[in-house]
């Protein structure tokens, strides 16, 4: 009787974990927001693409804010 109660307990837990998995993988996916595509309009590619576009994008977006932070401190009198 206790064989049986552990093993079914042990196939309950296994039960438990892979749906828990499952519900993770599934969250996880990666796929791309409707929104989301390149600047000519096309789809956005795989992940490497989609990746070396973001790193584009904030390499711009740094570069702008640091030339204002520059342009600020130009204006600023001494």
């Amino acid at each position: 009787m206790r064989f049986v109660f552990g093993l079914l307990g042990i196939v309950l837990a296994l039960a438990i974990v892979g749906t828990l998995v499952k519900k993770q993988m599934d969250a996880t996916r990666l796929t791309a927001p409707p929104g989301l595509s390149a600047p000519d309009g096309k789809p956005a590619g795989n992940v490497r693409e989609q990746s070396q576009q973001m790193q584009q994008q904030y390499k711009q977006q740094l570069e702008s804010t640091l030339q204002q932070g520059a342009d600020r401190l130009q204006k600023e009198p001494q």
